[in-house]
């Protein structure tokens, strides 16, 4: 089979321009619970897409830890790419594809860096193996084989066998500020639906985008 003759009709349903409320997150919060629901895997995953200083695109999924009408959250390694390359541009564009209920959510916007009381409190509430494999990992970092990741792994294990795993410095979070949210719903035929909410100061616009 060619891979131009995959495809398939997108049938469970459509998103009409009463079925939306004046702000984006209710609906948002309204579709994670109905992926969640829905027992897709990692319905919290999230795809990153972040620019170097070339103007080269970079993408990768991280989860989604929090989100309110501040922005949504994520952690991650702050000596990784992506934060690198958000000291550089701040411009940030995220992606949940739930392709199981036929659905996308895009969000475009700006990072900004939690504050280290949120840090904290996140970084305390992971399981003690990841609080670890936190300080094991110089993520992005290149390394000579999987042994040695193992290996620095184990040698945290034992260092932090009795006691409390203390925050790393270059471990933190992002708060991304939104500036858009497009919802996607797959349709018949091709004739996906397909709405844009864009914030100017704090009103909220919808627009419907030809699929």
């Amino acid at each position: 089979m060619e891979l131009s003759d995959i495809r398939r009709e997108y049938t469970q349903g459509g998103l009409r321009r009463h079925d939306l409320p004046d702000e984006p997150l209710p609906l948002f919060a309204k579709w994670l619970k109905q992926a969640i629901a829905a027992k897709i895997a990692d319905p919290t995953a999230m795809t990153v897409a972040t620019v170097d200083e070339n103007g080269q695109p970079f993408q990768r999924i991280v989860l989604l830890k929090h989100f309110d009408h501040d922005g949504f959250v994520f952690y991650t390694n702050l000596g990784s790419r992506k934060a690198l390359q958000l000291s550089h541009n701040a411009k940030i564009s995220l992606h949940f594809p739930w392709h199981a209920i036929e659905r996308q959510v895009h969000v475009t916007g700006e990072a900004e860096k939690l504050s280290t009381l949120e840090v904290i409190k996140y970084f305390s509430s992971r399981p003690k193996e990841s609080q670890i494999a936190a300080w094991a990992s110089k993520q992005s970092n290149r390394i000579s084989a999987r042994q040695a990741l193992e290996g620095k792994f184990m040698e945290l294990k034992q260092k932090f066998a009795k006691g409390d795993v203390p925050v790393p410095t270059f471990w933190g979070g992002y708060r991304v500020k939104i500036n858009s949210i497009e919802f996607w719903q797959g349709g018949e035929h091709r004739l996906h639906d397909r709405f844009l909410y864009s914030k100017d100061a704090s009103e909220w616009t919808i627009e419907r985008l030809a699929p």
